[in-house]
This record gives structure tokens, C-alpha cells and sequence, in this order.
């Protein structure tokens, strides 16, 4: 994929984030997310590329945009496959927590996997972690190896999981095996991202949580040199159906980066609607202008890039403010 798409793609996520910072605090999720998702639908027509949706805001009949099997750009090259998330965090937003994020991954056509819309059980952790961990490996272990990896004594290590309670033993076995925990109300995506940067505080993300989502946070591992890796975890017979269609027979089978994002061709971009620890938020400020934070990577390249932009609201016509 040429390397201007991944400028191409914070500019989606800019002016998403953008039109849904101005519901934050609100307690109007949905709002949130519409605004979001119009704005980043709006911006997709500029952006050069022959996109599909593979990871959307649902089906064709769920969705009014941005819905799986949607084209997108202009019709120009590259094909792609693209994965989005126009607001992680709605409740985040709505009752303005910490780390909402805008996300869109893209990938060659045919190398992002389908993930249907049901749990996964998931593992992250940063490039030292790569290889030394598994989904099938007790939490003890998983933890001792990511201290190991990262020169730590067990107690100095942090894990990361969303505070639901389907976690609760889950999480007595991470203060058994002695590590400290950093529970979130939403955002598995940016607590995945967040292991791989030391600076932020988190080293392992254990859980589950939506395959969507885990598919958008093996984008951003891959692109970290990261490791990542998911569980399909279906909850009745149509999930497990849905699972047979997608082609994995077993749906205990532990999917691997490379069953996730195929290749080394892989963009991921993110922007800051709320504060956060690794990226700011939206900040609107004086004379109708605005700074955004933003991370855009490339997996071929390896390149990580933060980008602080300042906005014109006034000058930008795919954003609609309330």
C-alpha cells in the first residue's frame, strides 16, 4: 500500500474524533457515535484507495453507513480491506472518561480477517512479550514471562482488563499470581495499543471482549511488532454457524497475529476524543480552531508516528458540529 494512505487515514480519524468531542460529558452515547460515524463516512470519499468495509458498524441492514461490505474512497488504488471503529469509547465519551479513541486499520484486500460480532477472548502484550506468551498458558505463567521479558519482578508488572463481571476470576488469579491490576470501563483497542509503550504503565491486556475489536487491536500490535492473540468465543449455535462460514471449524482454536492480519502490509490510525494516557484528547480552543493527537503506523515499515494537528473548524466541510 502507498505510505500517503497513512496520512490519508488520520485525516479520517481527525475529523471523527472532532465531531464526537463535542458530546463528551453529555451522557448521549449514541449521538456520539453518529456524529463519529457521519464524519468519518463523509471524509472516506476523499481518500484515494478501493476500500471494503470488513469490520464496520454492522450489517447492511443494521448500519445506515460504514456497514460491513460498503465501499469506500474514491475507486482508485490500492484495494484494500478496512477495519473501523469510529468511536471506541461511547460510553467513554458520554460520561467523559478516559481514552476514547477513533480507530481505522486497512490492510491488502483479503488479508484482514471477518470477525463476526461476538466475544473473543483475547492477550496483548508489547514487542519484549512477543512470542512469550499464549492464550492457553495459565495467567501465572503469561505473567511471569511478560516480567521476565520486561526485567521485572512480578509485583511491578501491570495488567490491564476490562471491569466486567465475567473477569472476576480472572482477575483474583492476577492478584494471586501477585501482579497489580488496571481495571477499564471500556476501550479494549487502546489498552492493547497501550502495552506496547512503556511510558504508559500497562505490560499485558488479559480478556474478553468483542471480535471486532480484536481484530482492529491486532492491527495496531502488528504494526508495534507486538503480540497478540484472540478466541472466538461464540454463544450459541448461529455464532458457532457463523464461525463455520468464516472458515475456522474449531472455535477454540487460539487465532495468531498472522491469522488476524495476514502479511506485512497493514496501516492502523487512532485519534484522541478523550484524554488519555497515551493519546490527548480533542481540545477545542479560542477563534474556531482545534488540536487533535493522533498515531498512525505501518507495519511494513515499522514507523510510529504521533501527530498534533490544529484545526479550522470553519474551513473544514465534512464536519458537522452540534
Amino acid at each position: 500500500m502507498e505510505r500517503e494512505l497513512a496520512m490519508e487515514l488520520v485525516r479520517v480519524t481527525e475529523v471523527a474524533a472532532l465531531a464526537s468531542a463535542r458530546w463528551m460529558g453529555t451522557g448521549k452515547k449514541m449521538e456520539a457515535d453518529d456524529a463519529a460515524t457521519t464524519a468519518m463516512r463523509r471524509m472516506f470519499d476523499t481518500v484515494n484507495m478501493n476500500g471494503i468495509v470488513v469490520i464496520g458498524e454492522g450489517e447492511m441492514d443494521e448500519a445506515p453507513m460504514l456497514y460491513i461490505g460498503e465501499h469506500l474512497g474514491t475507486g482508485s488504488a490500492p484495494e484494500v480491506d478496512v477495519a473501523v471503529d469510529p468511536l471506541e469509547g461511547t460510553n467513554i465519551v458520554a460520561k467523559g472518561l478516559w481514552n476514547a479513541i477513533t480507530v481505522v486499520a486497512a490492510a491488502p484486500r483479503g488479508t484482514l480477517l471477518h470477525a463476526p460480532d461476538m466475544y473473543m477472548e483475547k492477550i496483548a502484550a508489547g514487542p519484549r512479550a512477543k512470542g512469550r506468551i499464549h492464550l492457553d498458558a495459565t495467567v501465572k505463567e503469561n505473567l511471569m514471562e511478560v516480567a521476565k521479558a520486561n526485567d521485572k519482578h512480578i509485583s511491578e508488572v501491570v495488567a490491564i482488563l476490562l471491569d466486567r463481571p465475567r473477569h472476576e476470576s480472572l482477575i483474583e488469579e492476577i492478584r494471586s499470581a501477585g501482579a497489580r491490576i488496571k481495571l477499564i470501563t471500556d476501550g479494549d483497542v487502546a489498552a492493547a495499543i497501550n502495552t506496547a509503550f512503556e511510558e504508559v504503565g500497562v505490560d499485558i491486556m488479559f480478556g474478553t471482549g468483542g471480535a471486532p475489536e480484536g481484530v482492529l487491536a491486532a492491527a495496531a500490535l502488528k504494526c508495534l511488532g507486538g503480540e497478540f492473540q484472540g478466541r472466538l468465543v461464540p454463544q450459541d449455535d448461529a455464532e458457532r454457524e457463523r464461525c463455520r462460514t468464516m472458515g475456522i471449524s474449531d472455535p477454540r482454536k487460539v487465532l495468531t497475529l498472522e491469522d488476524l492480519v495476514r502479511g506485512d502490509d497493514a496501516i492502523f490510525a487512532a485519534t484522541g476524543v478523550t484524554e488519555g494516557e497515551l493519546l490527548h484528547g480533542v481540545r477545542f480552543l479560542s477563534k474556531n480552531t482545534a488540536k487533535t493527537h493522533s498515531l498512525v503506523m505501518r507495519a511494513r515499515t515499522g514507523t510510529v508516528r504521533f501527530i498534533e494537528a490544529r484545526h479550522r473548524l470553519d474551513r473544514k466541510p465534512h464536519l458537522v458540529l452540534r
